[in-house]
């Protein structure tokens, strides 16, 4: 499997060799931009659906799900966690732009699972200010994936909660398997 960060350092122009990541990131979006065609659709996704997922970069759920651009509304964090924001989001998609399934992710091997609430500590003492937000950590991707499927079902703000899905994406095999939300 090749990725762009096993593909050679000095492949396409010789400033993605020297510049910055985010130097060759704008140049892979303007050889992108002198290609692109307006796809003539709007932000409503095309299967009414909302997937959270989390921000790992091996998960590219587009491929795994077998979805393509225009089809969902797709929310990332750390985590793939339930949150304010991601509240808010869904709320938006929901509301605003027509979805009306929530797919949730996680995944096996996740960063979370590592971290404690000590890391807002370690932080507060680092930068002097301590974190509003909660790392979310977990030590059960099983119990988390229910908890924000609670989360989701519960929330006062959106207006589908009947058709909302929990699933663990396996990082070895890619194949999701789905948790019971009982």
């Amino acid at each position: 499997m090749t990725t762009s960060a096993s593909a050679p350092a000095g492949s396409g122009n010789s400033t993605a060799a020297s510049g910055t990541v985010t130097d060759r990131l704008v140049e892979a979006n303007e050889r992108y931009a002198s290609a692109f065609a307006d796809p003539g659709m709007d932000a409503r996704p095309v299967l009414h659906v909302a997937v959270v997922a989390c921000m790992d970069a091996r998960l590219d759920l587009h491929d795994a799900l077998g979805l393509s651009l225009g089809d969902c509304h797709t929310i990332r964090n750390a985590g793939g966690v339930v949150t304010d924001d991601v509240i808010r989001s869904l709320t938006i998609s929901q509301r605003a732009l027509g979805t009306r399934s929530v797919v949730l992710i996680h995944h096996t091997n996740c960063g979370l699972e590592s971290l404690t609430e000590e890391f807002r500590h370690d932080l507060e003492m680092e930068v002097g200010q301590r974190p509003a937000w909660a790392v979310e950590a977990f030590r059960d991707v099983d119990q988390d994936i229910r908890q924000s499927m609670q989360r989701v079902r519960t929330s006062p703000f959106l207006l589908h909660t009947d058709d909302v899905r929990g699933f663990v994406f396996d990082v070895k095999t890619g194949l999701l398997r789905e948790v019971d939300p009982a």
